[in-house]
């Protein structure tokens, strides 16, 4: 008798003292929930079980859009008959779009539908408008000559137009969606959390890597109607997955309108300019208890600086625990507004980083001034554009291999576990951006330099020498655009995460923008064909490049800035 009571004594004693089995608990300790609304089960929910659904989403997904997208200027002009600035100028409009759209869609997933619903729906308009561009190709284009608008070009107009709708819901929701499945407090899920980063990326490449060659190989030689249909069904099959796999996912619930609370803390800061902020941070108001006033989201610990807006969680003696939240905001609710604050300025950097991918179009040029030939007397020759395959082939190789072979190298080196935090696999991307700008600039140093002691035509240069710069732009985007992922999911606030991953996405368009600025302002300085004219043996694309590294140089160095100053999240 003595004996059992002293063996349950010793079971008792994991549940008493709280030891590392209370880990790995039956439910997960980040608040997610199951399909049917209850705590998430460690064991029946989430981790890679459900991300390989995800994953082969994502696939899907990029395929579709690289599918369209890689090609579509030869759609536009080849079968719709549109001129070559009119093409171009409804692509630009639909890339555009296609980032622009991530705020409302990732507005919607934070705040009122959850982010596996907006995935759902979103992807279910997209491939929508993935039919719509199927019967595009499908119908004559001769039919009803006679009409304002062609039903071929209005069926076209309207499926690029829900495409970019559908992608503002995909972009932002997915990668997130994918990290919610690993549990922040278990320290053995997190860890393959940031394994999921890297798959998810090689699931993008993968898709524009399938697009690109074999995809755009159907288009050209069996028709667009065989080469929209193809990724119209790789879209449905993505619904397909994400509805299939729903007892799988871990969710979290959406927190409400996350403008009206930043606007809450702002209104509330202003109308107590008059009041001191107390030294003592536990006197600011926060509500008792383990849970946030906000659904899904931790409390978060109080931090020093930008103090202004500790007002608005400064309880004043007219004040109850119950007043209105545009009078007095939790801690939770004003440390949301600083950690957007400081986060900023890190994604204002990723603009500048984005610019390099934007110069592509030049490096084919470039390219294209350049002997295509890989041996002297060979009859094929190399389309410039191809070699982009090699900026894709170095990630399909470095993504996975990142944590497995990379890491361990590192972490040896600097003796800490994990290798790189987010800000530093940043900046040894932003190194590389600028090595890819300083080869793409030494490499038309050397072929004017050719074209001189030739005299004219084709420089003597193997394209093969725009090898290194693409293979730079790939080490590049694995180290920082997968980095400025983690980044937005790691540091935003656990109910603004969709959000956060639309501001690192709105800073490649606007990487774009900068350069077709910068392309526009030097065309108009320097005159005439300026830097980059038709002939590029009679310009100096050279400066271009070597303006640009030195941009990015500047970029890097106030990114260091920024990331050394920064203060990171602080969750109970």
């Amino acid at each position: 008798m003595e004996g059992s009571i002293a063996e349950t004594k010793l079971h008792l004693l994991p549940l008493l003292h709280g030891t590392p089995s209370q880990e790995h608990g039956p439910n997960t300790g980040n608040g997610s929930v199951d399909v049917k609304g209850n705590p998430a089960s460690k064991t029946h929910t989430g981790k890679w079980k459900a991300c390989y659904s995800i994953l082969g989403g994502e696939f899907c997904g990029a395929l579709a859009y690289y599918a369209v997208g890689t090609n579509l200027v030869s759609y536009l002009t080849k079968v719709q008959g549109q001129s070559n600035v009119t093409a171009a100028s409804n692509i630009a409009s639909w890339q555009g779009n296609c980032y622009l759209t991530t705020i409302l869609g990732a507005f919607l997933a934070d705040s009122y539908w959850g982010r596996h619903r907006t995935i759902v729906v979103s992807l279910t308009i997209f491939t929508f408008g993935m039919v719509s561009l199927t019967l595009s190709a499908v119908i004559p284009p001769n039919i009803h000559a006679s009409m304002v608008i062609s039903p071929q070009e209005a069926l076209s107009s309207l499926g690029l137009y829900m495409t970019a709708l559908g992608l503002g819901g995909i972009w932002p929701c997915v990668p997130t969606f994918g990290a919610d499945q690993f549990d922040d407090s278990d320290s053995s899920e997190k860890a393959q959390k940031e394994l999921f980063y890297n798959w998810y990326y090689f699931a993008v490449n993968g898709g524009f890597f399938v697009a690109s060659t074999a995809i755009v190989w159907v288009q050209d030689n069996c028709g667009w109607a065989l080469g929209f249909g193809i990724p119209t069904l790789f879209s449905v099959m993505g619904v397909v997955g994400f509805l299939a796999s729903m007892r799988f996912y871990r969710y979290q619930k959406p927190a409400g309108s996350a403008l009206t609370r930043i606007c809450q803390v702002v209104v509330a800061a202003f109308r107590k300019l008059h009041i001191d902020v107390p030294s003592d941070s536990s006197l600011l108001y926060e509500i008792p208890g383990k849970e946030s006033a906000i659904v899904g989201s931790r409390k978060l610990m109080h931090t020093d600086g930008l103090r202004f807006f500790d007002r608005a969680a400064t309880v004043i003696a007219s004040e109850e625990a119950s007043a209105s939240p545009w009078k007095l905001c939790t801690v939770t609710q004003v440390e949301e507004l600083k950690i957007l604050a400081r986060m900023l300025p890190v994604f204002l950097t990723a603009i500048i980083f984005n610019t390099a991918e934007a110069c592509f179009p030049l490096f084919v040029e470039q390219g294209g001034a350049m002997d295509n030939h890989i041996t002297d007397g060979d009859a094929f020759a190399l389309p410039p554009a191809s070699l982009m395959t090699f900026t894709c082939v170095c990630i399909l190789v470095l993504a996975p291999s990142y944590d497995r072979v990379l890491m361990p190298a590192v972490s040896r080196l600097t003796g800490v576990k994990r290798g790189l935090s987010e800000l530093h696999r940043i900046g040894v991307g932003m190194v590389f951006t600028v090595l890819a700008l300083a080869a793409a600039a030494s490499v038309e140093t050397a072929r004017l330099a050719a074209v001189q002691e030739r005299g004219s035509g084709v420089a003597p240069v193997s394209i093969m020498w725009q090898a290194p710069q693409y293979l730079f732009v790939g080490v590049a985007k694995v180290f920082s655009v997968v980095g400025y992922i983690e980044f937005a999911y790691e540091q935003s606030p656990d109910a603004m995460r969709s959000l956060c991953q639309a501001c690192s996405l709105i800073m490649v368009t606007l990487g774009s923008y900068l350069v077709s600025a910068m392309l526009s302002i030097i065309s108009s300085v320097s005159g005439g064909g300026g830097w980059i004219p038709e002939n590029l043996n009679e310009g100096h694309l050279d400066r271009f490049f070597w303006l640009m590294a030195a941009l990015h140089l500047i970029n890097f160095l106030v990114f260091v800035c920024c990331a050394t100053s920064y203060k990171r999240k602080l969750a109970t």
